[in-house]
């Protein structure tokens, strides 16, 4: 497997803004590995977050309100993302409110750092650059990189110039959606995860150690330490002759409360996730975000299993569907799939090769194309 590279005949260097958000750790991983790759390409770079944008609390407070409803209300945000994100006929309620608070706040970032394109990476950041670029207050192109495989409308946002996707499909949604332009660039994911992985033997090592003869399997929670029944999981696992590995994020009561468990192993933040995932023989998953992007990059096979709400659920639904991942409906399921992935098999092989054929092109080419000078004039 390779990265994604630069062409050689890269274009003149300009000066690129990318707008993140500390939401969990995804948007900033995309938002870090655009920045290094722009900066090896010659190009200036430099990141903010959106949520910092807007007026003092409130980011906190948005943050704060979403990782609350994410692990421990996952009814209500559901809601939230049936009312807010999911398209549809008829009126509903967006984003716009929020978008406009921020306004002043990124013009003036834009003004001090003159950038020659504008790179939002999360869903708000999208509808604060196409609001600015529809009444042409922003006078530099907006190129949004969309990180989720289901794109929710709270993406669109028909002012900006370009959408850089992670499948053909979401390409093909925007364009239905808004006839704009829209490229199927791959996902953006850290170069350390596409090379060899010199931690991944100490690894090895520790899990047969720890557990001799089980095959380990990664089980994912995200940043934040949000699932439903994760404890139940790791046991159902460890009961089925597996080495469940959980990643427990940030979230250090639920690693407290896994490392009491028998035959289960809890991590903290960890950062030798290349070495971890090349030493693991799947991934359990319930967001389809950039951790299964990265194990897609390492080539760790990755099931689906009780996603949370949202764009989580639609995310895992749409990998199924793109055969890039499978969705186990129940226990029984799990395990089923994890027996058949874990061990040499046509289906192995299949999934690693599909997730490995999604990197076929790099976001930050395209970006380092607006950045080198073909700029829209002001609208």
């Amino acid at each position: 497997m390779r990265l994604p590279s630069a062409r050689v005949d890269a274009p003149v260097a300009g000066r690129v803004l990318v707008v993140s958000a500390g939401m969990g750790a995804g948007h900033d991983a995309v938002a870090h590995e655009l920045v290094r790759r722009l900066e090896a390409l010659g190009h200036g770079a430099v990141r903010v977050d959106v949520l910092e944008l807007l007026p003092a609390g409130i980011g906190a407070g948005l943050r704060s309100f979403y990782r609350t409803t994410i692990r421990h209300a996952p009814v209500v945000y559901a809601g939230i993302y049936r009312a807010f994100f999911r398209p549809g006929s008829g009126r509903h309620p967006g984003s716009a409110p929020l978008a406009a608070l921020a306004e002043d706040r990124l013009l003036a970032v834009v003004g001090r750092e003159r950038p020659n394109v504008v790179v939002p990476v999360f869903h708000l950041a999208a509808q604060l650059t196409g609001r600015l670029r529809e009444r042409g207050a922003l006078a530099v192109p907006s190129a949004v990189v969309v990180t989720d495989f289901a794109v929710h409308r709270q993406w669109l946002h028909p002012g900006n110039d370009l959408h850089l996707c992670v499948t053909s499909e979401a390409a093909d949604t925007v364009r239905r959606a808004m006839g704009r332009p829209s490229v199927a660039t791959g996902p953006v994911v850290a170069a350390r995860f596409f090379g060899p992985a010199p931690g991944a033997a100490r690894w090895r090592g520790l899990f047969e150690d720890r557990a001799p003869g089980r095959p380990p399997v990664l089980l994912s929670v995200g940043a934040w330490g949000a699932g439903t029944r994760v404890a139940a999981t790791a046991r159902l696992l460890a009961g089925a002759g597996y080495l469940p590995v959980v990643l427990c994020g940030r979230d250090e009561r639920l690693r407290h409360q896994l490392a009491r468990s028998p035959g289960v192993l809890a991590l903290g933040w960890e950062p030798d996730m290349p070495g971890l995932m090349a030493a693991s023989r799947a991934l359990v998953d319930n967001a389809a975000g950039q951790t299964a992007l990265e194990a897609l990059a390492v080539g760790v096979p990755v099931v689906g299993y009780r996603p949370i709400p949202g764009h989580g659920r639609e995310g895992v639904r749409r990998m199924d569907a793109l055969g890039l991942s499978d969705c186990a409906v129940d226990s029984w399921d799990l395990l089923r799939l994890l027996d058949a992935l874990t061990e040499p098999s046509p289906i192995r092989e299949r999934r690693i090769s599909a997730g490995r054929r999604l990197f076929a092109e790099d976001a930050a080419v395209r970006v380092a194309e607006q950045a080198a000078g073909r700029t829209a004039a002001p609208r």
